[in-house]
């Protein structure tokens, strides 16, 4: 078992995917920026801090994971509103931005630590393609005002990286430090196949 710091139906539909049960524990922590902060250096700050609260609530191993969409160096969060989403979306049409995802699991080893960074681009999207999207209620609750695993797949071009990244967990990478603290994954115990 694993304790998911995160209210994030999309981490936990990930996990449930590699087999990996959860218990799920939110954490609160304040998602500000500090000055002059990297967004790699911001999305790992998270995920440990988020990480190390859920570490107070539980004795299983914790996963802590933030995600950021990042274009030209900014870090693009939540939408605000619908002006905002569509000033993002028309941002990112047609551009190339980075997802940066921080992965921290705390256990028996300690506190283990990743960033993974995907490079996205977008095809150039309509304002009324942007609006319509918006209608759809999809993007309020996703970074960068869009979400790859949704109907925003088909404003996708390209992808470099992880595509669960994107998403909200990079699975390869989650396995890795989940196997270092000792949280069983779908093929533990299997024998090889050769």
């Amino acid at each position: 078992m694993l304790c998911l710091a995160s209210a994030s139906p999309r981490r936990l539909e990930l996990l449930a995917s590699i087999d990996v049960d959860c218990e799920v524990r939110p954490v609160d922590i304040d998602e500000t920026p500090l000055p002059g902060e990297l967004p790699r250096d911001y999305v790992c700050r998270l995920a440990r801090e988020k990480a190390l609260a859920g570490a107070v609530l539980s004795e299983l191993p914790v996963l802590g994971s933030d995600t950021a969409v990042v274009l030209d160096g900014e870090i693009l969060g939540k939408p605000r509103d619908r002006a905002h989403a569509l000033e993002m979306l028309a941002a990112l049409s047609g551009n190339t931005h980075e997802v940066l995802t921080g992965v921290a699991v705390s256990g028996p080893q300690g506190l283990l630590d990743i960033c993974v960074t995907t490079r996205v681009t977008l095809r150039a999207i309509s304002p009324a393609e942007a609006a319509a999207y918006w209608a759809t209620g999809e993007p309020r609750d996703k970074a960068g005002g869009y979400g790859i695993q949704g109907r925003a797949a088909v404003f996708v071009s390209h992808i470099e990286g992880s595509h669960s990244a994107v998403v909200g967990l990079p699975l390869y990478e989650t396995a890795e430090l989940l196997a270092r603290q000792g949280v069983a994954l779908w093929m533990s115990g299997q024998a090889a196949v050769s």
